[in-house]
């Protein structure tokens, strides 16, 4: 068995609103990072740090379809691969948007299988953070770090 996930939400919003939302960097770090240091440009790498681990991540944009997807690339947790991020928007109807975010990639043993249920938890956060800045204007990650 192969250690992947999909989390999904619906979004109150129009897809370009919530599109927006994931390749800005400025409303990225309203809600889910700490730094993103560039828009998620097809082709380029940008660095996410996050409140909870020190350091930055490098992200890699490998496409970008403009209120559609988003495919990004990340060294795994557990090191040696690199997963792939998978984030569709889809509109339900003018003023509403699924998002569905996919990750795969991970080595099919325990620590794998760790790192995907982790990731997976993160993601389905994101995603309800997401809602919560673009619907009501909150930051529900504000405070939370340790």
């Amino acid at each position: 068995m192969e250690p992947k996930f999909q989390v999904q939400l619906k979004i109150q919003k129009p897809v370009s609103e919530v599109f927006d939302g994931v390749v800005n960097p400025r409303k990225l770090t309203s809600y889910f990072v700490k730094t993103a240091s560039a828009p998620l440009v097809a082709g380029t790498t940008v660095k996410w740090g996050f409140l909870e681990t020190p350091g930055e991540f490098d992200v890699v944009v490998r496409e970008v379809a403009k209120d559609e997807r988003i495919t990004l690339e990340w060294e795994s947790a557990v090191g040696g691969s690199n997963t792939l991020i998978e984030m569709n928007f889809k509109p339900i109807d003018a003023n509403n948007t699924m998002v569905q975010i996919r990750e795969s990639g991970w080595k099919p043993d325990a620590q794998g299988f760790k790192a995907s249920y982790d990731n997976c938890g993160g993601w389905m956060h994101m995603v309800t953070c997401l809602k919560a800045y673009l619907e009501h204007g909150i930051n529900l990650r504000a405070g939370g770090a340790y």
